[in-house]
């Protein structure tokens, strides 16, 4: 048995989206713990909805006199779940109300955001597994929430729709196959037929997905990350190397993240994105005790860009007055791989300024012209 198992971890949760169909709970929870060949039995169920989806999960699932995940768990002896009312999260706009339903460009967002950071942090447990079910709620809560596993699910977690035999499914009466006889009634308005529970098939289909985790940043997995920037920082990881600088902002927009590096560091990275975009040829460092003009030169031409009219180049100036060494320049190479490499993780590796890896180190962007950018603040033309 292997800890990508599901069923072998200590904490096995189950999370869906819910609208105005509850039945999909004890409908996922029947084919996951009974039906199964494998049984996956939750340790807590948590479901994502609207307002009115929780107040019927609430009254369907929870209340005492129907309580439909009370009946599952003793028809099936089942052991003891975590799910109440306190598991049941309700969407909520940017005021904090519950939303009653998802109509809005702006309630969409809130929805994308809400589900993205519920799976994030389920999955930041690695003593857990978490089967994700699509079946209920709306086709866009669904969406994302199949969308949020790819990007933060692990080897042990799971996605599923699950499917409801005729004449049962769609039938309000119906929460799942019971192991008694239950006759309920079924079909719609002017078709109305009785069925036995007992006679109902409910199959788990299982969706496999492709994780992205492993791309993205060290920062996203670890803290509160919006659906937007988290697609973006997957898109980069995956995406060909681009490389874009705002100087006067003192930006760098790399593998699908935005940061900021001090002018020091940024003006050295400045000065080999500007050789990439001209396809110039890599540059020998400065040497440690000869002093070179040219590199002086060519370094505090972007320190002025990224400083600005106002900025202090007086001590930088003073330093360099007689050309720049491998003194100044170790030090600051060094820097900004380390700046990089905290920024960008495990997607730092073609921004970082290569050495050729020869014994006569000749250092470069590796990157083609097409992928590098230098722009000023608020404006969309390159600075050549």
């Amino acid at each position: 048995m292997t800890r990508t198992q599901p069923h072998s971890f200590p904490r096995r949760i189950l999370l869906a989206v819910t609208g105005l169909s509850p039945q999909v709970v004890t409908e996922t929870l029947h084919a996951l713990a009974v039906s199964a060949q494998q049984p996956f039995v939750p340790t807590e169920i948590h479901l994502i909805t609207t307002a009115e989806g929780a107040e019927r999960a609430r009254l369907s699932l929870l209340s005492a006199d129907r309580g439909w995940f009370k009946r599952i768990r003793d028809d099936y002896a089942l052991p003891e779940i975590a799910f109440d009312s306190t598991h049941i999260h309700v969407l909520r706009d940017a005021e904090g109300k519950p939303i009653a339903d998802i109509r809005t460009p702006e309630d969409n967002l809130r929805c994308a955001d809400f589900i993205t950071e519920a799976v994030r942090a389920f999955t930041a447990d690695q003593q857990a597994a978490v089967h994700v079910s699509i079946a209920g709620g709306r086709k866009t809560m669904g969406f994302f929430l199949g969308y949020a596993l790819s990007l933060f699910g692990r080897d042990q977690d799971r996605l599923s729709h699950v499917l409801v035999s005729e004449p049962f499914e769609s039938s309000w009466n119906f929460f799942y196959p019971t192991p008694h006889s239950c006759v309920i009634e079924v079909g719609r308005e002017g078709h109305k037929t009785l069925a036995d529970t007992r006679e109902a098939v409910v199959t788990l289909a299982d969706i496999p997905f492709v994780s992205l985790r492993h791309g993205l940043p060290a920062e996203l997995l670890a803290g509160t990350a919006s659906f937007a920037a988290t697609v973006n920082a997957a898109r980069g990881s995956l995406g060909p190397a681009t490389l874009e600088i705002d100087l006067e902002a003192r930006l760098v927009r790399a593998a699908g993240r935005e940061f900021n590096l001090p002018p020091a560091e940024l003006a050295l990275l400045t000065v080999f994105a500007r050789r990439a975009i001209h396809a110039e040829p890599a540059l020998a460092a400065p040497p440690k005790e000869a002093p070179d003009p040219d590199w002086a030169a060519r370094y505090l031409r972007e320190l002025r860009l990224i400083l600005g009219p106002m900025g202090d180049l007086g001590p930088t100036e003073r330093t360099l007055k007689a050309g720049m060494d491998g003194a100044f320049f170790s030090p600051r190479l060094s820097k900004l791989r380390r700046l990089l490499r905290q920024h960008l993780g495990t997607d730092a590796s073609p921004y970082l300024i290569d050495d050729g890896g020869g014994r006569r180190k000749q250092y470069r962007l590796a990157l083609p012209p097409d992928a590098v950018t230098l722009l000023k603040t608020g404006s969309t033309a390159s600075l050549r």
